[in-house]
């Protein structure tokens, strides 16, 4: 049997048993659930659905991902894992961001402590970066200055990790965000055809989670992902994109900075809209960014008069249509020019024109 023939049944069987094995923790877990996740003190979290539901769902993403880590040890030389300072800077990295999320589901932490795990979580990442041996790295390359480049690290780490958090506000909505931001990124490894990389089997393992949280997230969801979910998600996507999206390259191995940075755009279009959208509004109601509250881009889509299910695959399209883009950009547009980072440029605006003039509807019904 050939190599690639082994690692598509291999990975095949992989994917399928960790969305079995999903369904099935998830179920076992909605059983046994009592109140991990669901707050009932004097400041419950403002959640869009008015009936709690246990906020559990994040677990079945930590361990599909380490069983991802398992599995590549015993598919693969389990001394490459642990060789790359970057694969071990991952796994902390994910490790203290779920700890974190599952420690607000059950105690409702400080703000200031979450702030300050996120950017622990991005010097662990950076720091993991520093002592690698390869060269597509956890730490974004957009300029000469290194320091420049940390501090946009973290910046981004930190503001991808509140951005999945803020979108985790309506059913389903998160979980398909993050199908569509993992996809192109498991699709740049497949097309430089890099299988037997651990991004690529832990990619596959949160993308399997993914997949079989949605049969309990989407409406009427019987569970929430809570933070321990968002909080993962976010480290998760934020460094697997700064590893494959930022520093992508042309298929004939060219760095372009205007496409990399379309790229980030296109992928993480709703995030990037969502989170920008309420930071203006609340802004300019002199409301602190950073209080929840049912104001996002998916509650105004609400207000319009979709039902949650249409605001839902409303979301789904723009994911679906921006990773069919980036998917394009990756395989099929070496020839980059101006007139192409204007084209898509018009594309995100529109997108967030769109989305943003639809908060600036039914203001009155949002709090």
């Amino acid at each position: 049997m050939e190599q690639h023939q082994y690692l598509f049944i291999v990975y095949s069987i992989f994917f399928v048993s960790i969305v079995f094995f999903c369904l099935l923790i998830n179920t076992i877990l909605l059983k046994f659930s009592t109140t991990l996740g669901i707050r009932e003190n004097e400041k419950p979290i403002i959640r869009w659905s008015s009936v709690s539901r246990p906020a559990m769902g994040g677990i079945s993403f930590y361990i599909s991902f380490l069983l991802s880590t398992a599995c590549f040890g015993i598919f693969f030389e389990s001394n490459t894992l642990f060789n790359d300072s970057q694969s071990i800077a991952l796994l902390t990295a994910s490790s203290l961001a779920f700890l974190m999320g599952l420690a607000d589901d059950a105690y409702n932490t400080k703000p200031f402590l979450k702030l300050f795990v996120q950017i622990i979580c991005g010097v662990i990442l950076i720091f993991g970066a520093k002592f690698s041996s390869t060269t597509n790295l956890l730490i974004i390359q957009l300029f000469d200055n290194d320091i420049y480049n940390y501090i946009l690290t973290i910046l981004w780490v930190i503001g991808i990790m509140n951005s999945i958090n803020m979108l985790d506000n309506m059913d389903g909505i998160t979980t398909i965000t993050s199908i569509f931001i993992i996809l192109p990124c498991i699709f740049y490894i497949s097309i430089h055809q890099d299988f037997e990389n651990f991004d690529f089997i832990a990619l596959l393992g949160v993308l399997a989670a993914l997949i079989a949280f949605l049969f309990y997230n989407l409406n009427p969801s019987k569970m929430f992902m809570g933070d321990s979910g968002s909080q993962f998600l976010g480290l998760f996507i934020a460094a697997l994109g700064i590893k494959y999206l930022w520093n992508s390259t042309n298929y004939n191995g060219d760095v372009v900075v205007s496409k990399q940075i379309i790229t980030v755009l296109l992928a993480f279009i709703l995030p990037i809209i969502d989170t920008t959208s309420v930071v203006i509004n609340r802004l300019s109601r002199k409301q602190s960014p950073f209080v929840g509250g049912k104001d996002h881009t998916t509650h105004h889509l609400s207000y319009y008069g979709f039902s949650d299910s249409q605001v839902a695959y409303i979301f789904l399209g723009i994911s679906a249509l921006s990773s069919l883009i980036c998917f394009a950009l990756f395989r099929f547009i070496d020839y980059w020019n101006h007139w192409s980072t204007v084209g898509f440029i018009i594309y995100f605006i529109a997108a967030f024109i769109c989305l943003y003039w639809t908060t600036q509807k039914n203001k009155d019904q949002r709090k």
